[in-house]
């Protein structure tokens, strides 16, 4: 199910929601030169600048690439045996990934993405429901928002595996902490929804509720299975379930707090097409 537009009119033009779509394809196409998918620039800058769960809940520990001859081997971490193993081995060793300092890739992993295809849904989701959360808030609250449920998702993520190795990447936490203020906001709203079933298309307009359930289930699911095997999860990479859930709850706690009780300075709405 892709959403396409609510109907939900704003008040005025989501100037934040588009900058941080643009910012998002800037990083995405000019930083990281991705395509469809990440060559060597794009997995540099994820090394970079991807927050690592280890580094994230060990602040001061840095990561390295633990290399033996010449053949590449996993990231590894001071402090760890693994580290101390690569550190020993002759020629090989551990070469320096020249990472952000930790606390920043906090904050720069939900600026990037691992291919065209997380890039694109991401930003499709946060355009849909995004421009009506930031309308509620104004636009001083909702970027503090969004990066709170940035930064609690990737901290969720961290804190399910403290000793992975694997860098988060993607605005999807921050994204999903839009969702959940949504579903409790925009409870009766309708989304216009391209639904594909297997070669079967079409367009259908659903309650915003049922959409945003199916898309919770489908994430809190997979993140009791990576809560009953976190080193599994955390090691081999692939989508960070947890993450999203941890953003979704932001959202649903903070929403209320929030947005506004009434509308300021009315005027003529803004239509979402």
């Amino acid at each position: 199910m892709l959403p396409l537009k609510d109907d939900i009119p704003t008040r005025r033009f989501p100037v934040l929601t588009v900058a941080i779509i643009v910012i998002c394809c800037v990083v995405y196409f000019v930083v990281e030169r991705g395509g469809w998918g990440l060559g060597d620039t794009g997995n540099e800058r994820v090394l970079e600048y991807g927050a690592i769960p280890y580094r994230i809940t060990h602040p001061g520990k840095e990561c390295a690439l633990g290399v033996v001859g010449s053949q590449q081997a996993d990231i590894v971490c001071e402090g760890t045996s693994e580290y101390r193993d690569a550190q020993d081995q002759t020629p090989g060793g551990v070469v320096d990934l020249g990472e952000a300092p930790w606390w920043l890739t906090v904050f720069t992993s939900m600026f990037l993405h691992g291919g065209i295809l997380h890039l694109a849904g991401n930003m499709l989701f946060l355009w849909v429901f995004g421009n009506n959360i930031e309308d509620s808030m104004g636009r001083i609250v909702f970027v503090p928002f969004y990066l709170l449920a940035g930064i609690v998702a990737v901290y969720a993520q961290a804190l399910l595996d403290t000793g992975a190795t694997i860098p988060t990447v993607g605005a999807s936490g921050a994204v999903a902490g839009v969702l959940g203020a949504y579903a409790l906001l925009h409870p009766r709203a309708r989304v216009l929804t391209l639904i594909f079933i297997i070669f079967f298309v079409t367009l259908v307009e659903i309650p915003a509720m049922i959409m945003l359930g199916i898309w919770f289930i489908l994430q809190f699911l997979p993140a009791v299975g990576q809560l009953a095997l976190p080193d599994v999860s955390g090691q081999a990479g692939g989508v960070a379930y947890f993450a999203h859930v941890g953003g979704f709850v932001v959202g649903l706690a903070l929403i209320k707090l929030l947005a506004r009780r009434e509308q300021e300075e009315p005027g003529p709405a803004y239509p979402v097409y």
